[in-house]
């Protein structure tokens, strides 16, 4: 029987595999610039890495992330410009966070001319906790009003001003509940669109010195 994978144990092997990853010379990668390639690639390899020891529940189309029993959802991100995309479910997500943790890693590609393979040099690995996945700027306004005494106007006002995509109902909801349970600190920087589209850049520069954006190589 294979033990079932934790997330402390995820962390421990995404740090091993990111170490064996960047020493491996991939024909398939020379020449491909695709990043949405690469991050399959290299999600594809970690998850038969890891099934190799653990007994892993994979991700499916309904759950949408990668380790849905472990609330883990893999992001592949090149250092030149960190950032991916993940599904549109509530503007709720900017504020209160994705729903999820991350586990992000950021790699250096390389092309090797003479022997026509990539490498990626795997520069940072960071989980980031499901309750540090909100977007930055809004959720430091919000906490920002709130500590100075904010009222359900001063949120409508400043999510009206962050241009969220929610109507006017969804908006009056998302301020009683910011004011029965105010979010937590995220690090993500989210940007609207059909997708959200996730940058990197604070979570990179933040990992190991906050509680929740965790280094682990």
């Amino acid at each position: 029987m294979k033990p079932t994978l934790t997330i402390e144990q995820l962390c421990i092997e995404a740090a091993q595999f990111a170490d064996l990853e960047s020493t491996y010379d991939e024909p398939t990668l020379y020449g491909v610039t695709d990043g949405k390639a690469v991050g399959t690639y290299l999600e594809q390899k970690f998850s038969a890495y890891l099934n190799e020891t653990y007994d892993c529940q994979s991700g499916n189309s309904a759950s949408g992330i990668d380790f849905p029993g472990l609330e883990v959802d893999i992001k592949v991100t090149s250092l030149k410009q960190p950032q991916s995309s993940c599904p549109f479910k509530s503007a709720a997500q900017k504020v209160f966070g994705l729903g999820y943790h991350l586990l992000i890693f950021v790699y250096d590609k390389y092309d090797d001319p003479s022997r026509r393979t990539g490498r990626l040099n795997m520069q940072h690995t960071i989980f980031v906790d499901k309750d540090r996945t909100a977007d930055f700027q809004t959720t430091t306004g919000i906490l920002d009003i709130l500590s100075r005494d904010g009222n359900k106007d001063d949120i409508l006002a400043f999510l009206e001003d962050r241009n969220l995509p929610v109507d006017d109902i969804g908006a009056d909801q998302l301020a009683d509940r910011i004011l029965d349970s105010p979010p937590n600190q995220g690090y993500l920087t989210i940007s609207n669109a059909l997708q959200w589209r996730l940058q990197y850049r604070r979570v990179i520069q933040q990992a190991g010195n906050i509680s929740g954006v965790i280094r682990v190589r």
